[in-house]
């Protein structure tokens, strides 16, 4: 069997600074968190910066300038530069830090949808930023917008530059967006498709609801396509544990999960990588090196990057 590919999001845009003391927020945090990561096993590392203040989004080229260069120095990984940003952000903030620095490889949301964080207000009281509680309340009249005319603005500000998708895809009618694009010939396989799952305003986090992406992935792209799962919260394991199980690959990290287990806090998103490298051993899998993931994606490498 082909190695499994572990990327590892490091820090988002859903999970505010009041939730976990883990959570990195400044440059030098997010730098040393990748770095863990990468050692523990990490391919490749996703990518977010902010404020080093407030600890709020910042999609700013400046803010990736000071994280980028030393992340890439000291990791060796791939580094995937997020254009999701954070939903409150229009789609000329979000693709700007990728279409600057030509990264090997993006993120790309491939469809708007509801994109409900509230219910995280049941969980946390106290916060030390006012952003903090507003970013969850104000989520139940949002929608994550990634319109066809977005996904298109992205695909062709990132196109001269080389770089290459994570397409991230929340629900099965994204796959079909996909498919579109693909007919349209505006990317060209293997085509990383991440499917997430357990965000409330997307699929579920049910067995079925992976073996629904998996079956559809399979049938609209064939061999084309190299998948990954991210699962949020709770399911993150779960989740990874059965797409591992049918062939996939699978992302972990701080973005998308806080916990290491029921109740425990992971301490960085190296222990989530090593709890998955645990996973692999125990199936007789290994971990894809970002050399081999470069390989299996088709990357360009990183003498065409502009960091």
């Amino acid at each position: 069997m082909a190695k499994v590919i572990l990327t590892s999001a490091l820090t988002g845009a859903i999970h505010t600074p009041s939730m976990s003391p883990h959570l990195p927020v400044t440059p030098e945090e997010i730098i040393e968190e990748g770095v863990r990561a990468a050692e523990a096993g990490a391919a490749i590392l996703h990518v977010h910066a902010r404020n080093p203040k407030t600890g709020q989004p910042d999609q700013s080229v400046e803010g990736f300038a000071k994280i980028l260069p030393e992340l890439s120095r000291r990791s060796g990984a791939v580094i995937n530069i997020t254009t999701g940003g954070s939903p409150f952000m229009t789609v000329a903030e979000r693709v700007e830090p990728a279409r600057h620095f030509r990264p090997e490889l993006a993120s790309l949301n491939m469809g708007s949808f509801n994109f409900g964080l509230f219910p995280m207000l049941k969980r946390y009281h106290e916060f030390t930023h006012q952003w903090e509680r507003e970013h969850l309340e104000s989520s139940r009249n949002l929608v994550f917008r990634n319109t066809f005319a977005d996904i298109e603005q992205v695909l062709t500000l990132c196109a001269p530059g080389g770089t290459r998708f994570e397409f991230e895809c929340y629900d099965v009618g994204h796959l079909y967006n996909l498919k579109h694009f693909v007919d349209r010939g505006f990317v060209r396989p293997p085509f990383f498709i991440q499917s997430v799952f357990g965000l409330l305003g997307g699929i579920g986090a049910h067995h079925e609801d992976i073996a629904t992406m998996r079956r559809t992935a399979e049938r609209l792209f064939g061999n084309d396509y190299v998948w990954s799962v991210l699962g949020a919260g709770a399911a993150q394991m779960r989740i990874g544990a059965m797409a591992i199980a049918m062939g996939g690959h699978i992302r972990v990290g701080l973005e998308d999960s806080l916990w290491a287990g029921p109740g425990k806090l992971a301490t960085s998103s190296a222990e989530q990588v090593r709890l998955v490298r645990s996973i692999l051993k125990g199936i007789g899998l290994e971990a894809a090196t970002p050399d081999e993931a470069r390989a299996m994606l088709k990357l360009k490498g990183t003498s065409d990057v502009g960091f």
